[in-house]
């Protein structure tokens, strides 16, 4: 009997007494919530016969946000803004359930942990949050900070993922710009070193200079044949249609050398042939067009990672505003008194089956 009122009814009864006399009251506001996400189909998908889909929450990011209520960020944070040692420290007269302050943010971040609950549904990725204190204005003012900084996070999470989605859109388009600006002047110093616009028009020309010389040819030739079988060879007209004819055939050996016929020197003065020059630009001008497609295969790409990072946004889904509680449910007096009662029994049972056991043996 002396043992089951030293070491049950004396610690059962100063339990009570502390719980009902001693203990302060805490309030308790209840907020929940759940990170959403958005996407917005195409138009060419509404026209297509698609709606605006609604989809559930990502794990990955309400794992975060989980981890995050707990955080000593999120603790820090909210210490600046609502001094949390204050808010913990209220009542002074109660050194279990207050804090105790050490200047120590690890012991406030677990302290924040034992008035801050958070409940997570995997299957559903619903968060519940209960935040305890000792007034119910502070309960409620934490509450709401809590989901303020939780949507500052998934914010900032939801502009990572659209920035990553275009930065390499972008890169690559940049890539473009530079390559189709390195053609481009390829292309410029060609002509500024050739004079030549366009090889392929200028060789018409050349072409058609070339065809009427060697028309003139032709002509020359049949002279000198009527001239030879109408008058004698010493007759002066001869000579002058062998000139005519040497010199036509010179300025078409010279046209020839140009387009590189003829195994003869060019007359450019940079010792090109057209066919060299015409190789040269047609290879600047596939390197031009492929510049031009790349680039605009990049803006194309950029403009589609655009859409499809605007179309897609996370928020954070607050189904339940944070409460403002009117009466004080915690600390949960008659749960622990009888936990408390039911553990010092069961102690004591115990402890009397140990020494009657150990009596019966002697």
């Amino acid at each position: 009997m002396f043992s089951f009122v030293l070491l049950v009814l004396a610690p059962f009864g100063a339990s009570v007494y502390y719980l009902y006399a001693i203990a302060a009251d805490q309030y308790a506001a209840r907020v929940g919530f759940a990170v959403r996400s958005e996407e917005i189909e195409s138009a060419q998908d509404l026209l297509g016969g698609l709606s605006r889909s609604l989809s559930g929450s990502s794990s990955s990011d309400t794992d975060i946000l989980y981890e995050f209520i707990q955080s000593q960020d999120l603790v820090e944070t909210i210490d600046e803004e609502l001094d949390l040692v204050r808010i913990f420290t209220v009542p002074e007269h109660d050194p279990v359930f207050a804090y105790q302050p050490t200047g120590a943010i690890e012991d406030l971040v677990d302290y924040w942990q034992r008035m801050v609950r958070v409940s997570y549904d995997g299957n559903t990725g619903l968060i519940n949050l209960r935040v305890n204190a000792f007034d119910p204005v502070d309960a409620h003012r934490m509450a709401r900070e809590i989901v303020a900084n939780s949507a500052d996070l998934i914010n900032r999470l939801s502009a990572i993922a659209r920035e990553d989605a275009t930065r390499y859109a972008r890169e690559d388009l940049e890539q473009a710009v530079e390559r189709l600006k390195s053609a481009r002047e390829a292309l410029t110093q060609f002509r500024s070193e050739t004079r030549i616009v366009d090889p392929s028009a200028d060789i018409q020309g050349q072409m058609g200079l070339l065809n009427s010389l060697e028309a003139q040819l032709a002509a020359a030739y049949i002279e000198l044949s009527v001239l030879r079988e109408t008058v004698r060879e010493e007759d002066p007209r001869i000579d002058q249609a062998r000139r005519r004819l040497s010199v036509i055939e010179g300025l078409i050996e010279q046209e020839r050398a140009k387009f590189g016929m003829g195994g003869g020197r060019g007359v450019r003065a940079d010792g090109r042939d057209y066919s060299t020059l015409v190789g040269e630009f047609e290879r600047l001008m596939v390197d031009l067009e492929y510049a031009e497609e790349s680039y605009l295969a990049a803006r194309n790409a950029l403009d589609t990672a655009t859409a499809a990072a605007q179309r897609q946004s996370r928020y954070l889904a607050t189904y339940a505003q944070p409460t403002m509680p009117q009466s004080s449910r915690y600390p949960q007096r008659f749960m622990l008194s009888a936990a408390i009662g039911m553990f010092l029994l069961l102690s004591w049972s115990l402890l009397a089956l140990i020494y009657y056991s150990l009596r019966d043996r002697r």
